[in-house]
């Protein structure tokens, strides 16, 4: 398809400053200084997925996930210098979305917006019903115990008395003790049990009634929770020190590079959020400067407590013991102290709501920005003329995330978050090449440092599959085993990955391409190619449908088709 043809026109740079200025009733309060934007990113980074995805991803791989975190870091430090230069470039409030219209056009600047709505609304959902566990748990050691039918979605509630019914209640675990009690007493119409997980619905509606409010309320309110929470985890790292044992670290990698890389989606789920400070760059005093700042700032802060943290676990007790939704607790009253346990609960109710209130802020934004551009409604640009911020945006977010939250399970959410995350990642990365090969570079206040991969992607590109061939004859027996229908199914994003370098390393040669962003390109592709074809089934879903609201709506109204 051309480049001439409507689906890739682009908007310029000069022409996103202006149109993000042209709004009649004001714009968004500049009120952000870098202080605030990497008290946001830690807000968003140090939420649920320190808090209760850590210990999945223990389990699986042992004490060696620490490693895997800075593997993942590594790969967000490539991404977070790519958005950093997009931010001080374009610094208006669309993320990956409004960098995707200036590089790629505006077919796939609405694919990455559709992409970060997925992205932002199942973060918060599975957020939402995180913090509705450690809420429930938080009373309960207070001596307060919520009906179980308003703490439990539908499904989880079934099955676990359909499990009940058919194995009896010997083989059920005590979560599915409770839920199938939960599901014998909820109240019905007719046949059907009303189970509903209140409290991630009501903090929802709270959390979006904040924002709804102002970013100086929200700001105000993210700095106390972020000190509470950073306190807290010094606190875990400080006091778990005293009781490591040493031999809990033995083996470091109990079940190899499989067991620690099938942590990769709980891993990277920790570490989404960085991303969002992008989606205030309108509110911030001087985002050519302090965005880049904050984005390194927080990632750095981060991935140090994370490492610290994640050998304090597994060295308090053993790997196989952390199969649980609150690890950080867990260890302490496994250790014995039980007020600190009490401690960790009521931090990480905390914790998971500054979560819950970046998230909230990120998604209206990007909507607000899709719309002012004419791809969505009209409506969902409207500025607030008392709170300046866009409310009718962060009413419908509300809606989205808060009724999910109050029916659906938390296991179906946590895979898919990672693949439109990855997505729009991979595609900033792609979008600095762009920027640097038609020289738009030179007026970013923040660049990607440069480091010419002319011959250096390629080079590692050949050590990659003569190290390959040479030491990974067990892996090329596995391929020789499998169907085509089993490598099209669940090989496919690897033969990608490989491919993609391929054709980097070609370009890089041609083009002189930096090899920061190709290395963010690449990193991220290939922890995709972890994740499992079931939710990229449903991506694929999720971005059909939007694909036929784009050609129905978008389309025609964007404003570059209008002129």
């Amino acid at each position: 398809m051309s480049q001439n043809s409507p689906l890739f026109r682009k908007k310029s740079v000069d022409q996103i400053l202006k149109d993000a200025h042209a709004g009649g009733e004001g714009g968004l309060a500049k009120v952000l200084g870098v202080r605030d934007l990497v008290s946001l990113g830690i807000a968003a980074i140090v939420g649920a997925g320190i808090f209760s995805t850590i210990g999945l991803a223990s389990y699986n791989g042992g004490p060696a996930v620490s490693l895997l975190f800075v593997f993942t870091a590594i790969a967000c430090v490539f991404t977070a210098l790519s958005y950093a230069q997009f931010a001080s470039t374009v610094p208006v409030s669309g993320s990956a979305y409004t960098y995707a219209y200036v590089a790629f056009g505006e077919l796939f600047a609405w694919i990455i917006g559709w992409a970060l709505i997925l992205e932002y609304a199942v973060s918060n959902m599975v957020v939402a019903i995180s913090w509705s566990e450690y809420f429930v748990s938080m009373l309960k050691g207070f001596g307060i115990t919520l009906p179980g039918w308003l703490t439990i979605n539908g499904e989880s509630a079934r099955e676990a008395f359909l499990k009940l019914q058919s194995s009896g209640a010997a083989q059920l675990s005590d979560y599915e003790r409770f839920a199938a009690s939960a599901y014998e007493s909820a109240p019905t119409i007719g046949d059907i049990h009303i189970l509903l997980n209140l409290p991630a619905g009501l903090v929802t509606l709270l959390i979006t009634a904040l924002v709804y409010v102002g970013i100086r309320e929200s700001r105000t309110a993210s700095n106390i929770m972020v000190v509470l929470k950073v306190a807290v985890v010094l606190l875990v790292i400080l006091a778990g020190a005293f009781y490591v044992k040493p031999e809990n670290w033995s083996p470091f990698a109990p079940n190899g590079v499989k067991g620690v890389l099938s942590g990769v989606a709980a891993v990277f789920f920790a570490f989404i959020g960085f991303d969002s400070i992008s989606t205030t760059a309108e509110e911030c005093r001087n985002p050519q400067q302090d965005m880049p700042k904050a984005m390194i700032y927080c990632l750095v802060i981060c991935t140090v407590l994370y490492v610290l943290i994640t050998l304090v676990l597994t060295g308090m007790v053993n790997y196989t013991e952390l199969k649980v939704s609150d690890p950080l607790a867990f260890v302490f009253q496994k250790n014995g102290l039980d007020f600190m346990a009490g401690v960790i609960s009521v931090s990480s109710v905390i914790a998971i709501t500054s979560a819950l209130l970046v998230y909230q802020l990120g998604q209206p934004r990007i909507w607000m920005t899709m719309s002012r551009d004419g791809l969505l409604w009209k409506r969902f640009a409207k500025i607030h003329p008392k709170y300046q911020t866009p409310s009718f945006a962060t009413i419908v977010t509300g809606f989205v995330v808060g009724i999910p939250a109050l029916f659906f399970k938390m296991d179906f959410f946590v895979d898919l978050t990672s693949v439109g995350t990855f997505f729009a990642f991979i595609l900033v990365c792609a979008g600095v090449l762009y920027l640097d090969h038609k020289g738009i570079s030179a007026r970013s206040k923040f660049r990607v440092p440069y480091i010419n991969g002319k011959f250096l992607v390629g080079g590692l590109f050949c050590l990659a599959v003569i190290g390959l061939l040479t030491y990974g004859k067990g892996v090329i027996v596995e391929w020789r085993m499998l169907s085509f229908g089993e490598i099209m199914e669940h090989k496919l994003l690897t033969i990608i990955f490989w491919i993609t370098w391929c054709t980097l390393s070609i370009l890089s040669y041609q083009h002189n391409f930096s090899a920061l962003p190709v290395a963010g390109i690449l990193t991220n592709l290939y922890l995709m190619t972890e994740l499992g074809a079931s939710n990229w089934l449903i991506f694929v879903i999720w971005l059909a449908i939007g694909l036929v609201i784009y050609f129905s709506y978008g389309y025609k109204q964007s404003k570059l088709a209008q002129k």
